[in-house]
């Protein structure tokens, strides 16, 4: 459904992106990772044929952003980071104002509003003044705008900015639901822990270039190079790290407060020998876990915080 090849935008001396290669399949969903002004925002400018690159090519949908742009707009819902509203309309005709943009006409066009109202949860709102609607019940009306033409393409830019923790959860719910229907989505965002919970691939970049770009499995094995082991100890934790450090398969033990933190030897993940000779030489564990990567620890791991 997307692809990019070479896509570049310069900008004087400058590289906002440099040389993006892309390609996500139909009902990818696709999380795009950077720190602020590493080419996010730029990408899916071009990609909504709102920006030209100043070369590389790129196709939404099999149409090309240079000869086709009218076609990709009609299967896309672009939402920027930040984007206005008409405060002045209720959410119903504000929601109607923009589906006769899309030439959704008569009866079928309140039935569309009052689907999107439904999908993002806001029919309880509809005679509201958008004027009166929270910042996250905003986000969710943006979304509904942008989901009123049914597009294939779904690129949100920061869906989730400045939201509190309650707008963030339900805008997550919401982006799983539109997963589950099948759209294509690229969605950019801070967020991290959260992309992980709904993205199958992702992507990092950072100073205008893409670092990675794969599944979110892969990248964890890639970070992910030693088991980490986080072990409770009943007792004698001294004693148990010192046995444990005799295992030739473990490279270091720390030891804090009665918990021990074991780093094994790389390439090694079966630690099951070593509980064993624990509770053998009688110990008891109150705990055994690895200890989680997620997608900040990668993202942090594979970048420096330099943008473009």
């Amino acid at each position: 459904m997307i692809e990019a090849r070479d896509l570049t935008k310069k900008y004087g001396e400058l590289y906002a992106i440099h040389k993006i290669d892309l390609k996500l399949e139909r009902g990818d969903v696709f999380g795009f990772i950077g720190p602020n002004g590493a080419g996010k925002t730029t990408t899916m400018r071009i990609l909504a044929t709102l920006l030209n690159p100043t070369w590389g090519e790129a196709y939404v949908g099999g149409y090309s952003i240079y000869s086709k742009p009218k076609e990709i707009r009609r299967i896309i819902g672009y939402m920027p980071d930040f984007f206005g509203v008409y405060d002045n309309m209720k959410v119903i005709e504000y929601l109607e104002f923009f589906a006769a943009a899309y030439r959704i006409k008569g009866a079928a066009r309140r039935k569309i509003c009052d689907e999107v109202l439904e999908l993002v949860d806001l029919g309880y709102k509809r005679e509201a003044l958008v004027t009166s609607l929270s910042r996250g019940m905003t986000q969710r009306l943006g979304l509904a705008r942008v989901l009123l033409h049914d597009p294939q393409v779904l690129l949100l830019d920061e869906p989730a900015s400045g939201l509190d923790p309650r707008a963030r959860i339900e805008i997550r719910g919401l982006l799983k639901e539109l997963r589950n229907m099948g759209k294509t989505i690229m969605v950019s965002s801070h967020i991290l822990p959260e992309l992980a919970d709904i993205c199958n691939k992702v992507g990092i970049i950072e100073r205008g270039e893409l670092h990675y770009n794969d599944t979110v499995d892969e990248l964890m094995k890639l970070v992910r190079q030693q088991t980490v082991l986080r072990i409770g100890i009943a007792g004698n934790s001294d004693a148990a790290a010192k046995l444990i450090e005799q295992s030739s398969y473990v490279e270091k033990v720390e030891a804090h407060e009665g918990q021990l933190r074991v780093t094994l030897t790389t390439g090694e993940h079966d630690y099951s020998e070593l509980s064993k000779a624990l509770v053998d030489a009688g110990h008891r564990l109150t705990r055994l876990t690895e200890e989680e990567i997620n997608l900040e620890t990668a993202f942090m791991a594979l970048t420096k915080g330099i943008t473009s």
